[in-house]
């Protein structure tokens, strides 16, 4: 039994391999992968923007940039 499960279990992988490579080479990754990139500078602008308009607006940005917690 448990050298059915191993066969099993190495062809479950080769095969999952198979289809995430085959995702990768899609315009279909890299389109969704170049949007969450798009997102995520959009974020990033929009907490930039929200720093400024606070009190204490320099002492926020370097708060932030440093990774330091308040």
């Amino acid at each position: 039994m448990s050298i059915r499960n191993g066969i099993y279990n190495t062809v479950a992988l080769a095969l999952g391999a198979l289809a995430m490579a085959s995702l990768l080479g899609t315009d279909a990754y890299s389109q969704a992968a170049g949007a969450e990139a798009r997102g995520l500078k959009a974020l990033s602008m929009q907490i930039e923007l929200s720093c400024d308009e606070g009190p204490g607006r320099d002492a926020n940005r370097l708060v932030l940039a440093s990774g330091v917690q308040a």
